[in-house]
Parts: structure tokens; C-alpha cells; sequence
């Protein structure tokens, strides 16, 4: 496979001796929503088509974790030690608990509707150190029966949402990406980061390939909108923050890592189409990389913080 490749001096020691990809599972149709569980030493990924969520650890390898999920896409864990889920099929976001034992119980819906009306198909999420969950909604789940179930949208737009599990409180935080899909706070939470994938089905050469930026005031509205990065070949789909608040992005061929202030770094060449990727890790230093049919790995000299 292609080595990682740096492409401004202050990413010269972001790759060690042993910053090699290697693929650790092969098999799915579509790859999303990387979540590693530092508790049980495993990752767990989304198979959307074949409405499957997957799992890898170094002791079994890969294998399917819960089929007849309802399409989830992004998964996150939370402070609380559950995991929290996007369904497209239940077009909500979803809460799974976890026994003393570590046996995940049935999952539980937090939030499917927006005053009244059905969210459209949540994409992906992150939960801030205040408890407040941030999720996507744009509308690939019900666009057809590939990844969720073909319905209508009830809602004006496709949101960003901040969710209150303490209050029961849905607000819009955004409505300014066309079609929001990832999303990762700055470490120090006073930046959103917000993919938008409207050129994904569009014939005609329009829509966005891009990142936003926000600035996150009083901890909970979104402010000063603007394009962080144009990411090409392909889409910025999912996104990942390290320790340093480098951003790193899916693109046609490869992640793709930002500075905060916008350059472009350095690029991991992937053989497939990257769709998203998260830290994980013992030392959270391992990425680890959703790419169409397959879970990759690298490892690298920084520790991730999203």
C-alpha cells in the first residue's frame, strides 16, 4: 500500500517507522461511523446496506456485532459508558446500555422528532463535555430503501441539532450546510466542524465538497459560518480531531489532515473510497479508517481527541 505522504513541514513527524495501513477486515458493502470502546478494546462500525454493525478487536478480528440494526450509521461513545447511535431506519438517535457484565442491552430512543415533526435520517453525532448531544440530519436514509426506508421529508431543511438528554430540549444549532453529514468539536470545544456532502448525488456537477467552521458561543449557538476547507478528490464525509485540533477528513482516496488554520498537511492514501474514521487505540494513537468494503489501521505520532 502507498506510504503516507506530508506535505508541509509541520507534519514531518506526524509518521513513524510504523505508520504503515493495513487492512484488518474485508467484507462489507458500505463502511461508516467508526466508534472505538476503550472499555472492551474494540471497534464497532456501521455496514449500512446489509443493516449490520460490525466489530474488530485484536483477539477475534472481525466480526458482525448486531445485524437488524435499522441502517445505524454514526456511533458515539458517551461519558456515561453507553453507546449512542444515528438510525437512519428509525430516523432517530438511539441510546445502547451496557450490563455489569459488558452485554449491550436493547436500544433506546432518545429523540425522533423535531417539534412534532420526524426527523429525517440522523448521519452522525458527537456528545460535548456538558452532556449535550450534536447530530446531523440530512436526508440519505430515506432517499431510498438502500440505507433506510424511502419516505418524505417533513422538515424545511437538513439540520445541524443540539440535543439536551437532561431537558428533552431539540434545537437547531445550523441550518447553512446544504447536506451536513460529519461533525468533530475543536479540543477545546470552541470550534464545530461540519462536513457538507451535497455534491455526493448531484448530476450536475453542483453542490458542496466542503468543511464548515463555527465558532461555538455561550457553549451551546453556533456563529462566524465559513468554509474551513474544500477537500478534492471526492468528500469530506466523516471527520476526526486530535490532541492538537488537526482535522482529519475522508476524501476519494485518502484522509486528508488539516492545521486549524486551514492547510492542508499531509495525506494518508487509502485504496478505497474513505467514508469516515476515529482514534482509538490503548494510547488512542491508532486511526482507524471505515473505506467502502473494508476497516484499515495506521498508526501515528498523535493522540486523538475526537
Amino acid at each position: 500500500m502507498s506510504t503516507p505522504v506530508s506535505l508541509d513541514p509541520r507534519a514531518a513527524g506526524l509518521f513513524g517507522p510504523d505508520s504503515r495501513l493495513e487492512r484488518l477486515y474485508t467484507g462489507a458493502t458500505w463502511s461508516e461511523g467508526p466508534v472505538w470502546l476503550a472499555a472492551r478494546r474494540m471497534v464497532l462500525w456501521s455496514d449500512i446496506p446489509n443493516n449490520r454493525i460490525l466489530a474488530w478487536d485484536e483477539r477475534e478480528g472481525g466480526r458482525v456485532w448486531r445485524d437488524r440494526v435499522e441502517f445505524t450509521n454514526g456511533h458515539t461513545a458517551s461519558a456515561d459508558g453507553s453507546l449512542l447511535h444515528c438510525s437512519h431506519g428509525m430516523r432517530a438517535i438511539l441510546r445502547t446500555r451496557f450490563d455489569s457484565d459488558g452485554r449491550p442491552g436493547a436500544p433506546e430512543v432518545l429523540v425522533d422528532r423535531y417539534q412534532g415533526r420526524r426527523l429525517n435520517s440522523p448521519n452522525d453525532l458527537v456528545e460535548k463535555r456538558d452532556g449535550s448531544i450534536w447530530f446531523t440530519d440530512p436526508p440519505y436514509g430515506i432517499l431510498s430503501d438502500r440505507e433506510g426506508h424511502q419516505a418524505p421529508s417533513e422538515l424545511r431543511a437538513n439540520y445541524v441539532f443540539r440535543y439536551d438528554p437532561a431537558t428533552g430540549a431539540l434545537d437547531v444549532a445550523s441550518d447553512l450546510a446544504e447536506e451536513p453529514n460529519g461533525l468533530a468539536f475543536s479540543p477545546d470545544e470552541s470550534v464545530l466542524y461540519v462536513t457538507d456532502t451535497s455534491a455526493a448525488l448531484r448530476q450536475d456537477g453542483g453542490g458542496n465538497h466542503h468543511i464548515l467552521a463555527f465558532d461555538v458561543t455561550g457553549g451551546r449557538t453556533l456563529a462566524r459560518p465559513r468554509v474551513f476547507a474544500v477537500v478534492e478528490p471526492g468528500l469530506a464525509d466523516g471527520i476526526r480531531v486530535d490532541e492538537r485540533g488537526w482535522v482529519y477528513t475522508s476524501s476519494e482516496d485518502s484522509v486528508q489532515v488539516y492545521h486549524p488554520d486551514g492547510t492542508r498537511l499531509a495525506r494518508i492514501p487509502v485504496p478505497e473510497k474513505v467514508g469516515n474514521l476515529t482514534f482509538g487505540g490503548a494510547a488512542r494513537d491508532e486511526l482507524y479508517i471505515c473505506a467502502s468494503t473494508s476497516l484499515y489501521r495506521i498508526r501515528l505520532n498523535t493522540h486523538g481527541h475526537s
